[in-house]
């Protein structure tokens, strides 16, 4: 029960940060929980399924160079785990009536992204018990949070511009770029102090995510006082 409380907690603490900050207009609460199990299962089925590929089709060696280690950060880890996000954000979310505002890519965005968050921090903490837990508390979580809602950022701008496909494509490309530095200094741990990089990284995620979320909220209470 103790690790059940420990998995759910930060993610739990994610959601509800969120769902506050969507001042103007909320979203559906049962929009959001299929948009959560879409993260928790489909994304983790798609980024399960394309992991088996590469293991079987494009195997990296055991002892991966540095090199190796970057394609494995930006180009396996971070672009299969967002683009399983984002596919569920574009296909289930966007196209929605309910989408109506910017932010709504924000919360979207998160929803799915906490849901694929959780699973996979279940089989961590069940792993590695309550330390790995608190570690991924104030790390991994969080990290998924930018990552979910500087992707959503510009998919909320893309629903409303006449180019969604470039919006949406530059929001997929800045989750990968984040999630892949992430990964990327923490992969090379071997080199003293490195790993220091994986937590610049977040830093500015998490300034970044501000700014979008205050950039959202802003257009949505003008969007509000002219109605």
């Amino acid at each position: 029960m103790n690790l059940l409380i420990a998995t759910a907690t930060p993610v739990l603490i994610v959601i509800i940060y969120i769902y506050i900050k969507d001042k103007y207009e909320k979203e559906s609460k049962r929009v959001l929980l299929v948009s959560f199990l879409l993260g928790a299962i489909l994304s983790i089925v798609i980024t399960t399924l394309l992991y088996l590929f590469f293991d079987l089709f494009l195997p990296l060696p055991d002892n991966y160079s540095i090199w190796q280690q970057f394609v494995k950060a930006f180009f396996v880890v971070a672009l299969i785990e967002e683009f399983s996000k984002y596919i569920m954000v574009r296909y289930y979310a966007q196209p929605r009536k309910d989408f109506n505002e910017p932010f709504d890519g924000i919360i979207y965005a998160v929803m799915v992204s906490m849901g694929f968050a959780a699973v996979e921090n279940l089989f961590y903490v069940l792993e590695g018990g309550l330390e790995v837990a608190a570690i991924r508390a104030i790390t991994a979580i969080p990290a998924h949070a930018t990552f979910a809602i500087i992707m959503g950022y510009y998919m909320g701008k893309a629903k409303f511009s006449n180019n969604r496909m470039k919006w949406n494509l530059i929001g997929l490309a800045l989750a990968v770029l984040f999630h892949g530095a992430y990964d990327f200094f923490l992969f090379i741990g071997f080199i003293p102090g490195i790993s220091i990089g994986a937590f610049i990284s977040l830093i500015i995620g998490i300034i970044l995510s501000k700014r979008a979320i205050k950039a959202h909220q802003e257009i949505s209470y003008f969007k509000k006082i002219k109605k």
